[in-house]
């Protein structure tokens, strides 16, 4: 790796309300699934496009993963990362093989609200997924972050996901990370973003979330990963 003296190094404190986030999100889908009675296609419509969100938002986060880090992580850390990083690929395949599943059976229940079952089970294998990935990721390769990759390429992870994402839901998915959010850590992820957004996002992003979360799940302070 080719970097200047003192070039700062990647701060992964995002990365875990990241996880915090897609953690409750998923935890609360298969339950939110199972409670719309059979044909209430109104209620079905706003939990399918709850699950579209944060299923873009998984989406979104892997694939930066795999075009940003895991290259890098391989060019430079040498046998630490080559033991890892392969496992991490491996399991980004099976958690997307388990999404596809999730988001061809939101799309008919969607429209039916019928065979409920079925896509909540499906997003039981996409969870046991993510629990499993999140956590490796967390033990063994964020502390490789810190070490091989820098702090203007650990941006190009929300870089690549801000990009990819309507701009009309990212107040809502910034609200998302942040009700569960520490806030030095929103305050360090803010201070990289433009005047404006800086001043305001503190402010409309958590009520965006609240609305959301008041439709969604009939209160705005849904249970916390924590809780």
């Amino acid at each position: 790796m080719v970097r200047t003296v003192n070039e700062p190094m990647a701060d992964v404190r995002d990365m875990f309300m990241a996880h915090t986030m897609i953690r409750r999100e998923f935890r609360l889908l298969p339950q939110l699934v199972r409670e719309v009675e059979a044909g209430d296609v109104g209620r079905a419509g706003v939990v399918a496009d709850h699950a579209d969100k944060v299923c873009l938002v998984l989406h979104l986060h892997h694939e930066g993963e795999d075009e940003v880090l895991w290259p890098r992580l391989l060019e430079r850390g040498g046998e630490r990362t080559a033991a890892i990083v392969p496992t991490m690929e491996e399991q980004h395949h099976g958690i997307d093989a388990a999404l596809t599943e999730v988001t061809g059976l939101l799309a008919g229940w969607r429209t039916t609200a019928r065979d409920g079952e079925a896509l909540a089970a499906a997003l039981e294998v996409l969870l046991d997924r993510l629990l499993e990935h999140m956590a490796l990721e967390e033990k063994e390769i964020l502390p490789l972050a810190e070490e091989y990759i820098t702090a203007a390429e650990w941006a190009g992870l929300g870089e690549h996901g801000m990009a990819n994402s309507p701009k009309k839901d990212l107040p809502l998915a910034f609200g998302m990370v942040m009700y569960e959010g520490d806030p030095a850590t929103i305050k360090a992820v803010l201070s990289h973003a433009p005047l404006v957004p800086r001043l305001i996002m503190p402010l409309l992003a958590p009520r965006l979330y609240a609305s959301h979360a008041k439709r969604v799940y009939g209160t705005p302070t849904p249970p916390r990963v924590g809780a």
